[in-house]
């Protein structure tokens, strides 16, 4: 199963670099951001019941899916949290929405953090899904940490190393950061994992989510330090985590996230780290109160 069938898929360029988006539904507009190693394709269980009710926007993040992959460079800017983010708006922006709700995952979690932050005025309502703040994780990092997100240090080493090694069988690390990050017994649909797969293959899609981890633990660590204690997420904040996941284990989700945030609520949802495709009937009824739509 894929997004539904009346959804629009559109290229848009935006500064030079091609969006790939897939949109439908009426109402107030709701921009969807996925996560590693994804595409927008993942929110094909709840968008379906979120267009009912709003304009809903999956877009794929520069570096993933059907969207550009530029060249990354030494200090990975272009795969800077705030380039990515500003993508996003110039999306909503070239859709017609200069004001929307935004819920991300995983990455996209980050970059919608990153979003809420420089153009505070366009975001109405946030949510994030199974992080806690990228400044938090490397901040507070211990064996705990370099175990369960052992990813982090690894897809940041230079040279090529871990394009060389990810490449060797593509399909094999894709399909195990699935089996491990979910629930035991968590099932996706086959045709949403080909087409995780078919973009993330490529060696310009392995490189570039390479260098979106390369960027994590180095440029967005400066963005987030010149920010933290001087600026905060303005809008109400939504945190969704799965109660079988690392997040749930080593954080105490919530109140972390109100030294980043002035109004947060959110809790757990039973499943792993794949939220929207492992719950998705919890996680759209948790959006809709959200929102607003029930």
């Amino acid at each position: 199963m894929m997004l539904p069938d009346n959804f629009v898929e559109q290229d848009l360029d935006v500064d030079g670099v091609t969006i790939r988006v897939s949109h439908g539904g009426s109402g107030e507009p709701l921009l969807l951001l996925h996560g590693y190693p994804q595409t927008r394709h993942m929110w094909h269980r709840v968008a379906p019941a979120l267009a009912r009710h709003h304009h809903v926007v999956c877009a794929d993040l520069r570096g993933y899916g059907d969207s550009a992959k530029p060249p990354g460079g030494v200090r990975c800017g272009a795969y800077a949290k705030r380039a990515m983010a500003g993508d996003m708006a110039a999306v909503m922006s070239a859709l017609g929405h200069e004001r929307f709700a935004l819920v991300g995952h995983d990455r996209g979690a980050r970059v919608a953090h990153r979003l809420a932050l420089d153009h505070a005025a366009r975001v109405t309502r946030l949510c994030v899904m199974d992080i806690a703040p990228t400044r938090h994780m490397f901040r507070t990092a211990d064996r705990h940490f370099a175990t369960g997100y052992y990813h982090w240090f690894f897809l940041i080493q230079p040279d090529g190393l871990p394009e060389r090694l990810i490449g060797a069988d593509p399909e094999y690390w894709l399909r195990e950061k699935l089996r491990r990050w979910a629930a035991p017994g968590a099932v996706f649909d086959e045709g949403a994992v080909r087409e995780y797969l078919r973009c993330f293959r490529t060696p310009d899609g392995i490189r570039a989510s390479c260098d979106d981890y390369r960027a994590a633990a180095d440029i967005d660590l400066e963005h987030d330090d010149a920010d933290f204690g001087r600026r905060r997420i303005e809008c109400p904040l939504l945190v969704l985590w799965g109660e079988r996941g690392f997040v749930h284990r080593s954080y105490d989700v919530l109140p972390i996230w109100r030294e980043y945030a002035r109004e947060v609520t959110g809790h757990t949802v039973p499943c792993g780290h794949f939220l929207p495709e492992e719950a998705p009937a919890e996680v759209g009824a948790a959006l809709l109160a959200f929102l607003g739509d029930t």
